[in-house]
């Protein structure tokens, strides 16, 4: 394919610009011109990415691959609602909150908010969990990943090139930053500083992580965590905690405690930190964790297998999909909190306690499902 790009605006005579002629003898600053060979017709691809820097021909170049207007992942949202009303409204629940959590924008609370008010990387997300709903055959997205931080912008390169790749459709990505190549991993590259092509063959492998997990103190999660955990509940009795990092940044946390009256161990407060979502790095943290555990390494020294409940739908799906989990169970609704209260008072009156017990469990609306860890993991790293 040949992309011939021309541009022609005014010739302006003021003193000013005459003057900005004869200094520098810009003589045609009136004229744009641009030519760009891509060899992609008749082609399988999927992701393409134009790169280069500001000004020199990106845009123009995109608009002509497809000839469909360029796709703003800002524009044409709802202020007076939340992302998860705007994005695919006549379309399935599941199928949105799986793109959104697909592309990395798992936080929850964030579900509920207007467009106008996330953050910058929300918005880059969201946008990205809207475009992959819709899902148009042919597609051009400028300025990609131009306006967030840098980590951010590669992993959500490497969520939303993972996700696009599960569907159909061709995409083209402009962007001025080149650090996002080998996450992005596209079909082909075409560099309009060099003016020069290549395919995927040509790219360096995607960089691999290392997770780092280490046994921290209770008082890490609500420094670093809280914030980004949809439930205030809280803290688990008689619990051990761990944080996963990468480098020198703390991108998860669990913890989990004893319940050995079940002949088990039970994994609560999961949280990845948002900027690192989409790439799977939470559920290989849970399973290490689980597998540390299962090996007899958590308290005690038990060998026994770990629980684990959770709300999300896309968590949800991906342990029940895993080899190295079953489900036990799945509630619609959590039991009755007056009863679970008695209960518990008439327990602690058998042991001679005398205080009020003033809490119980359930009385929530959130459906709830339940797993079991009985798979074999075989990278430990955990640190005491």
């Amino acid at each position: 394919m040949r992309v011939e790009v021309r541009h022609h605006c005014s010739d302006f005579d003021s003193y000013r610009a005459a003057r900005v002629k004869s200094l520098f003898n810009a003589e045609k600053g009136c004229d744009w011109e641009k030519v760009a060979e891509l060899p992609i017709e008749g082609k399988e691809w999927q992701i393409g990415l134009i790169v280069g820097p500001s000004g020199s021909g990106k845009t123009s170049i995109g608009s002509k691959i497809f000839n469909v207007p360029i796709y703003d992942l800002y524009s044409g949202w709802d202020s007076n609602k939340p992302i998860i009303d705007c994005i695919a409204p006549d379309g399935d629940f599941n199928t949105v909150t799986g793109m959104l959590s697909a592309v990395g924008l798992g936080d929850v609370p964030a579900w509920l908010r207007p467009f106008n008010v996330l953050s910058n990387g929300e918005k880059f997300r969201a946008g990205l969990a809207r475009l992959a709903c819709e899902r148009p055959e042919h597609a051009v997205v400028d300025e990609f990943t131009s306006v967030i931080d840098r980590q951010i912008a590669k992993v959500g390169a490497a969520a939303f090139s993972k996700t696009w790749r599960r569907g159909k459709g061709k995409i083209v990505l402009l962007s001025c930053h080149y650090d996002i190549i080998e996450w992005l991993q596209p079909d082909w590259v075409y560099d309009t500083a060099e003016a020069r092509f290549y395919e995927r063959d040509c790219l360096r492998q995607r960089p691999k992580l290392e997770l780092q997990i280490y046994k921290v103190r209770g008082s890490v999660f609500p420094r670093l965590f809280k914030q980004h955990y949809y439930l205030d509940l809280p803290l688990p009795v008689a619990a051990e905690y761990f944080v996963g990092f990468i480098g020198n940044e703390p991108v998860c946390h669990l913890a989990v405690a004893p319940l050995f009256t079940a002949g088990a161990y039970r994994s609560t407060r999961l949280v990845v930190m948002p900027e690192w979502q989409g790439i799977g790095v939470g559920t290989k943290f849970l399973a290490a964790v689980c597998e540390y555990h299962l090996k007899g390494n958590g308290r005690c020294g038990k060998k026994l297998p770990v629980f684990f409940h959770t709300s999300h739908p896309q968590l949800c799906g991906a342990l029940r999909h895993s080899k190295k989990w079953v489900q036990t169970g799945a509630s619609l609704y959590g039991s009755n909190k007056a009863r679970s209260a008695s209960s518990m008072a008439r327990s602690m009156q058998k042991r001679g306690i005398t205080d009020r017990c003033s809490t119980g469990f359930g009385g929530h609306f959130r459906a709830v499902q339940a797993f079991k860890y009985v798979g074999e993991y075989d990278n430990q790293d955990i640190r005491k």
